[in-house]
């Protein structure tokens, strides 16, 4: 008969391990809701343990707000292969599998939670945002956005964060077709920009040339032109 030894995890391990537990617990309950006791039973350790790897609730959260962060943002990267309005519902689908997996910690990220309003919170906040941001334009080949383009951007990530945060609250629409209606609210944004935008428009000619006509941004189009004869 043999007696199973629990192996003593190094200093990193256990800090990776706790941030793991905290981010599952996140995912179902909002992170003002789950105590330090809570974490530290799902981790098998004592309290003053957590203590002894993080000095709070909050330094844990941050740091497992610093993964999710990373995660989030990583969803963002897509190969540049075929059409822009297939890639981009990639994306939101990615996205929204995302906010599916952590609904109340996405939710206490964006509303108000524990560590909002903390200069380590804001700029991972920012920092997804901003990944999102780089992503899109090296999608639609442009290296500097002019000021309309970036306005049309930022507002669509805007968008798509209000529209994940309402569809948290009860799910009430389908999120494949919240998926996308986002890949066509881009579009929308774009198009009525360009169409009083002479720069706008090159800039996007080349790239919108390129989408099938049964594609998200192809489909808006025809559906466009049928509403307005």
């Amino acid at each position: 008969m043999t007696i199973g030894v629990r192996r003593r995890m190094g200093v990193e391990e256990r800090r990776q391990q706790l941030i793991g537990v905290a981010l599952e617990l996140f995912a179902r309950r909002s992170p003002d809701e789950v105590s330090i006791d809570e974490i530290a039973a799902a981790a098998g350790i004592s309290r003053p343990l957590v203590y002894h790897y993080f000095p709070g609730k909050l330094s844990l959260y941050e740091a497992a707000l610093q993964r999710a962060s990373e995660d989030l943002a990583s969803r963002f990267a897509e190969p540049h292969e075929g059409p822009l309005g297939a890639r981009l519902l990639r994306v939101m689908r990615r996205y929204f599998d995302f906010v599916d997996a952590h609904g109340p910690g996405f939710s206490a990220l964006m509303r108000g939670g524990p560590a909002v309003g903390s200069s380590t919170t804001n700029a991972l906040v920012d920092s997804v945002r901003q990944a999102a941001y780089e992503q899109i334009l090296s999608h639609l080949e442009v290296a500097e956005a002019p000021a309309r383009l970036e306005l049309i951007v930022r507002s669509w990530i805007s968008l798509a964060e209000s529209t994940a945060l309402i569809w948290l609250d009860g799910r009430r629409i389908p999120r494949e077709e919240l998926e996308i209606k986002l890949v066509r609210d881009f579009a929308a944004l774009t198009a009525v920009t360009a169409a009083y935008d002479e720069e706008l428009r090159a800039l996007l000619r080349p790239v919108l040339s390129r989408e099938p006509a049964d594609g998200p941004f192809g489909d808006l189009m025809t559906r466009l032109i049928a509403l307005a004869s």
